[in-house]
């Protein structure tokens, strides 16, 4: 089969399990937004303020990376703001062909001017059930509540995504410098939350390797891997070709865990040297539960479909692969499992049929 056009990539059903709302604006709503806050910025107009995103994002330091954030951050600090920004967010997805997200950020970082936790999470409630209503059906979004791994709010933001699962929220996430700040640190959230049968996903495997992704599993019950690369260093592979799964990789593969793989992000990080070097050729192969997803669509200056162009250019993926990951996204999602059956077979199957694929 050929390799697909851009076109056709832009135009196929596609799920998004790893984006962060507060790494994707659109640059002229953050000059916007921070006009009306007072907040200084590095730079005065949208194009330069999309490059310097860029740039600080491509210095390959998880660190540097981060500290985009700090500006992205505290212009979402009331409602307006943040139902402003969710709803561009839902826009943007929805126009690149997005069927399904889920789109994650911390709640306790928008508490700066007085929000308390639940105005931040109906907030983001109302962007979203704007956008979708904007978008007149073709588009799916749901919530992922985050708690900071250097702070210890974990369980609070639990116990606040519990509270709001049945109004938009599907699961919780930790985030946040890796090295350090393990994920049993937050044990007590995690035990709440398989208590309340609660999905939950841990970022873990990115900057920091397999003992980090072992916790997020064998400690915490990770339900998803968020990025999970760092799985390779537990495959060997040979002179010959022969591939050898160490005890983990074995475990998250025969276990059909999700990992939330983002190739553009991951490549800014260092986690990979380029999209070709990118481990997600050798898990695809191995047939690991892969997903591709966005990260931080500002600071990557990335979407779904560049992700799915870069690694057809790299790869040789064709139409089938591409359904193959997003089928895979879709089951992996924390809808309940009736709804996630019907967009695999009412949306996402029959959209790439029409596309050509087989």
């Amino acid at each position: 089969m050929t390799e697909p056009t851009r076109d056709q990539i832009q135009q196929a059903p596609k799920v998004l399990l790893h984006d962060h709302l507060d790494g994707g604006l659109r640059p002229q709503t953050v000059l916007e937004l921070a006009v009306e806050s007072g907040h200084a910025l590095p730079a005065s107009d949208a194009e330069s303020l999309a490059q310097w995103f860029a740039e600080s994002a491509n210095s390959g330091s998880l660190v540097r990376y981060l500290e985009t954030f700090t500006h992205t951050v505290a212009v979402m600090q009331t409602e307006t703001a943040i139902e402003r920004v969710a709803r561009e967010c839902v826009a943007d997805l929805a126009a690149d062909g997005v069927v399904y997200a889920e789109i994650r950020y911390a709640p306790e970082q928008h508490g700066e001017a007085g929000l308390t936790l639940d105005r931040v999470v109906g907030a983001v409630r109302s962007g979203f059930e704007a956008g979708m209503a904007d978008a007149e059906g073709r588009i799916v979004v749901r919530q992922l509540l985050t708690a900071m791994r250097h702070q210890a709010r974990s369980r609070e933001i639990a116990e606040l995504a519990v509270a709001w699962r049945d109004r938009g929220v599907v699961g919780f996430d930790i985030a946040g410098a890796e090295a350090g700040f393990p994920p049993t640190r937050h044990l007590d959230a995690f035990e709440y939350l398989q208590r309340q049968n609660f999905h939950f996903t841990i970022h873990a495997g990115e900057a920091f390797g397999l003992p980090s992704i072992w916790e997020a599993i064998q400690w915490c019950g990770a339900d998803r891997l968020g990025h999970g690369v760092r799985i390779v260093d537990d495959i060997t592979v040979d002179e010959d070709g022969g591939v050898q799964l160490g005890r983990l990789a074995a475990y998250v593969r025969d276990k059909r865990i999700p990992l939330e793989l983002a190739p553009a992000s991951n490549v800014q990080t260092g986690a990979a040297a380029s999209i070709a070097e990118h481990p997600i050729g050798l898990l695809t192969d191995l047939r690991f539960r892969v997903t591709v997803n966005t990260d931080n669509r500002l600071m990557s200056q990335t979407s779904m479909t560049s992700e799915m162009v870069a690694l057809v250019e790299a790869f040789g993926y064709d139409l089938n692969r591409l359904r193959w990951f997003t089928i895979n996204a879709m089951k992996s999602s924390f809808l309940p499992f009736d709804e996630r059956l019907a967009i695999i077979d009412d949306v996402i199957k029959p959209g790439y049929t029409a596309l050509g694929a087989e």
